[in-house]
């Protein structure tokens, strides 16, 4: 029988574990966040960095059950930690990966390549841990199911602390570049403390070489996030631009540019929704000195900007729930802090089922961002809150996305009838039967819209399709209505994150 290995006084079986476990799930929810900025946030990043982590851990309770058999020992244990420190710190070249660039595969499958080639390794090696760990520690077979069960737990409780703290503080609080170099720098210290235990020497070497290359990694401008402020919902940016001549701010949350806000001109509107909007305001302003306007997510805050300019009598109701980003139209984006217009940082759903207190003559829905779309934004039961915060003639204008298959445009105009009179649909371009992507302005309300009252060659009466082609479209549609129990929205926006065109 081989001689049990020496235990320094710091050899705690539990604790290891839970520290592995810890860094296991703080570097799975911060892969969520740190792939924002190139491949945004969807059901499918998620399912990704998920399916990858799992895969790695599951090899790596493989290999180290290998290992732990034929290998076991301090050494071996502190090498794994050294080996996860690095694997983990290499997480930090997103920045300088050019992974997407060396293929040309669907959007799904590149997601899935950046995922398995930023974490698949440091989940696997953090996954042969445990296995190692439980060799080390179990004694005699009659403690085996006491010596398994406390270890198995305290890895538990490690992921469900790793998981809390991340989610709840680090990410915000230091931004995801820094938490992943924390997790690197665990790593490698308890790789030195285990590694080199009976060697005072080697210990303060491997220490000091540790806090240099932190050091080096910091200067090198790794540890630099993309963004300009990372929150619990977006990674923030914002950049100088010019769109028609004219200098822009422009807003980009994840990797979607959500709006251009030009500075010195409130009323000047890029993007073709927002002039379709603001035709609509103006239908709507009609005999309403003191309009009543709500949105439901500020983004820039370009188009309530614009209200507060062109409708000073008007009342500006927002609800956006990132503070973040309202913030940010405070500080870059021209939004003044003596402005009329209101912010309630909170989800807009949980605003909406409040009692109603107050009636609006038209409500924005802008909350979706890219192909991350909150369903409980969608349903027939949040339709019917709308309506009970809307004028009886007032209307309800959301702007979504969909592609040429119009499987969530579709679903969603026919849920929007269950609860509203009169539904209109306006394309962004004329190619919309077409194109793999493009932007849609819906229309609802329980008095029909008078299309007459509107210049012929204005977007909305220009574009607004007639009720027969929508009516079309819905019969040669699956007759989906989404609901609070029903609302498969990402899948049916899978197409358009493939850039598919045609049904297979």
């Amino acid at each position: 029988m081989s001689e049990r290995p020496q235990f320094p006084w710091y050899w705690r079986p539990g604790l290891v574990v839970f520290v592995s476990n810890a860094c296991i799930m703080t570097l799975e929810l911060v892969a969520g966040r740190i792939i924002a900025p190139t491949v945004g946030v969807s059901l499918y990043t998620w399912t990704s960095v998920i399916g990858v982590v799992l895969a790695g851990m599951s090899l790596g309770n493989y290999l180290g059950g290998r290992l732990a058999d034929r290998y076991a020992s301090l050494r071996l244990l502190g090498c794994l930690y050294l080996l996860a420190g690095i694997a983990s710190m290499a997480v930090l070249s997103i920045n300088t990966l050019n992974v997407l660039n060396l293929v040309q595969w669907s959007m799904m499958a590149e997601i899935l390549l950046l995922i398995t080639a930023l974490f698949f390794l440091p989940a696997t090696i953090l996954g042969a841990i445990s296995p190692l760990v439980v060799k080390l520690a179990l004694r005699n077979l009659g403690e085996a199911g006491r010596t398994v069960g406390r270890i198995s737990a305290a890895g538990t409780a490690g992921s469900i602390l790793g998981t809390f703290v991340t989610g709840f503080w680090l990410i915000s609080w230091l931004g995801t570049h820094t938490v992943v170099l924390g997790v690197a720098l665990i790593l490698l210290l308890m790789g030195a403390l285990f590694l080199f235990s009976e060697r005072s020497v080697a210990s303060a070497v491997s220490l000091g070489a540790i806090i240099l290359l932190a050091l080096a990694v910091t200067s090198s401008g790794l540890t630099a996030s993309p963004c300009l402020y990372e929150t619990n919902y977006f990674c923030i940016k914002v950049q100088d631009d010019e769109r028609d001549g004219r200098p822009v701010r422009k807003l980009v949350l994840d990797r979607l540019v959500h709006s251009y806000s030009s500075l010195e001109d409130p009323t000047h509107l890029v993007y073709g929704y927002e002039q379709t909007y603001a035709e609509l305001t103006a239908y709507q302003a009609e005999g309403r000195p003191d309009m009543r306007a709500f949105f439901i997510g500020g983004g820039g805050y370009t188009f309530p900007r614009y209200m507060e300019a062109v409708y000073p009598g008007s009342e500006i109701d927002v609800v956006e729930i990132d503070p973040g980003v309202t913030e940010v139209a405070y500080e870059l984006l021209g939004l003044s802090r003596e402005t009329r217009i209101t912010s309630y940082n909170e989800d807009a759903r949980m605003f909406l089922e409040r009692p109603v207190t107050e009636s609006y003559a038209i409500i924005f829905g802008d909350a979706f961002n890219d192909f991350s779309v909150p369903y409980h934004l969608t349903t027939r039961e949040f339709n019917e809150r709308v309506r009970a915060w809307l004028d009886d003639d007032g209307i309800y204008v959301v702007n979504i996305i969909d592609g040429a298959l119009l499987r969530f445009l579709t679903a969603y105009v026919r849920t929007l009838a269950q609860t509203f009179d009169y539904v209109y649909v306006v394309p962004n371009t004329s190619q919309w039967r077409s194109v793999s992507r493009d932007t849609y302005v819906i229309v609802a309300g329980n008095i029909p819209v008078d299309i007459n009252a509107f210049a012929p060659d204005s977007r909305f009466a220009s574009s607004v399709l007639s009720s027969e082609v929508v009516a079309e479209l819905l019969e040669e549609s699956r007759p989906v209505t989404l609901s609070d129990r029903y609302a498969p929205v990402e899948q049916m926006l899978a197409p358009v994150f493939l850039g598919k065109t045609t049904d297979p």
